[in-house]
């Protein structure tokens, strides 16, 4: 059966400039050339999903503008249904502002745009509607913190599976622990989320502060660690490391975000946690090797290749 997700989250634009190094406080850097790809987290991670071998449908928000327009035509493109994105006047299309240097790291703002206007009574009707049909659903929490708060409380109300990126990490989202979604951190952010369930802001170790988060959300806590691959701390099964493969890094924009798709696409197909998150990193490892935040998406078949089917 081919797994379905519902994705729900952020659609930007972003503009990437390429320089020799990141810009400190008040410095400029000077790169080559501007490109432009798709993106928004949610964005990003339902492209990932689709071409891991999912349906996908997408609930978001953008602006009634070209960028909008280019923005949808494709998600459509990679057999993704928009039909739960609004369209917005009187507001911009999102758009991330994105600097990556020599070793593929990178430096992002963004300018919310029409993500900041995300409707929780259409990301409930969205949910609604894919209540008997998605395996999966993944929030992304570049959206208002009531739409993702909607998203998490309506997938738990229909029993479905939740993966929740918490990036960027709200105080409200300690009210959401609860719910049991798989929470998908990277270490800032985990850091963040062991001090809100009231642990404080202190340098534990990362299995531990992932085990508080895992015993408020009585679920796994999915810890990504860019290079290192990513840590799964089970309530139930306990730690299990995932290290990343050695690859050539050439932009890191979007690992996570394969990582986040892939693995939601994984579970939606009936994978247990640790096996969906080994599929998500041998996909965000092979991601990386390519300019932009989509563009290195691998496919089901590379991803079958780097850890066998399934």
């Amino acid at each position: 059966m081919t797994p379905r997700v519902l994705v729900v989250g952020a659609v930007n634009v972003d503009l990437v400039v390429h320089a020799e190094r990141l810009p400190g406080p008040g410095e400029t850097v000077v790169g080559p050339g501007v490109e432009r790809h798709g993106g928004g987290k949610g964005a990003n991670a339902a492209v990932a999903a689709a071409r891991a071998g999912a349906e996908v449908r997408y609930c978001g928000a953008v602006g009634a503008d070209d960028t909008g327009d280019g923005a949808l035509a494709e998600l459509r493109a990679e057999g993704i249904d928009v039909t739960d994105v609004a369209v917005l006047e009187g507001v911009a299309t999102g758009v991330a502002l994105i600097v990556v240097d020599g070793r593929g790291e990178n430096q992002i703002a963004v300018g919310a745009g029409a993500n900041a206007a995300v409707d929780p009574a259409a990301v409930r009707a969205a949910v609604a509607r894919s209540a008997d049909w998605a395996g999966c659903v993944l929030v992304s929490t570049e959206i208002p913190p009531d739409a993702v708060a909607t998203a998490v409380e309506t997938a738990a109300e229909h029993g479905l599976a939740c993966v929740l990126n918490p990036a960027p990490v709200a105080p409200g989202l300690v009210d959401l622990l609860g719910l049991t979604p798989v929470v998908t951190p990277n270490r800032s952010e985990l850091r963040d989320l062991y001090a809100l369930v009231g642990k404080g802001a202190t340098d534990s170790e990362t299995a531990e502060m992932a085990a508080a988060v895992a015993d408020r959300t009585g679920a796994p806590v999915v810890v990504t660690l860019g290079g290192d691959g990513v840590l799964v701390v089970d309530p139930q099964r306990g730690t299990t490391p995932l290290p990343a493969p050695p690859t050539d890094v050439r932009d890191t924009t979007g690992a996570g975000d394969t990582f986040n798709g892939v693995l939601a696409a994984a579970l939606a197909a009936g994978a247990a946690v640790p096996e969906a998150a080994a599929r998500g990193v041998a996909a965000a490892s092979l991601s990386v090797g390519t300019v932009g935040a989509r563009a290195g998406m691998p496919r089901a078949a590379a991803i079958d290749g780097a850890t066998g089917p399934g």
